[in-house]
């Protein structure tokens, strides 16, 4: 449990031209926060990830999302929570998750300009060709290995 940071600027755009538009914050900020909150559930289970009474909440002032439930594992839990953060518009996501089985976490890596998976595989575990870990620990949120970008948070499993 605890806050997480992420780059409001990068990230899966949901909010726009979705439901999350239908009122703006300055009108209605509740119903914008719903909706918005909605949306990253929907992205959520898009995802086929899901948790026992999972609940998400948006603060469109703080640019926040508090995601609550228990999880059956410790990669469901960070799959969970980078689908709330690597979302354009969230700059931080307070985990309330708990999960059912515990194993070691895993770390977490901002990508930057240059990065590609084998180069992030040879700074975290010394073997650039270890690359498909980072990426099976990242599916179904990436389709490819060479679709990562600046800004998105990727899961780093322990080795």
């Amino acid at each position: 449990m605890g806050l997480m940071s992420f780059m409001k600027e990068a990230g899966e755009k949901l909010f726009g031209g979705s439901s999350a538009q239908a009122a703006t914050p300055a009108s209605n900020p509740e119903a914008a926060n719903q909706a918005a909150a909605d949306a990253i559930l929907t992205y959520i289970r898009a995802q086929n990830l899901s948790a026992d009474n999972l609940a998400v909440q948006f603060d469109g002032a703080s640019s926040a999302v508090t995601v609550s439930g228990q999880a059956a594992d410790q990669e469901t839990k960070e799959k969970i929570l980078l689908c709330c953060g690597n979302v354009a518009g969230v700059d931080k996501v307070n985990d309330e998750l708990t999960v059912a089985s515990s194993t070691p976490e895993a770390k977490f890596y901002t990508v930057v300009k240059g990065d590609t998976l084998s180069k992030i595989a040879k700074d975290f575990y010394g073997n650039a060709n270890l690359y498909n870990r980072i990426f099976e620990a990242n599916r179904p949120m990436l389709s490819h290995p060479d679709r990562i970008y600046p800004g998105q948070t990727l899961r780093i499993p322990p080795q």
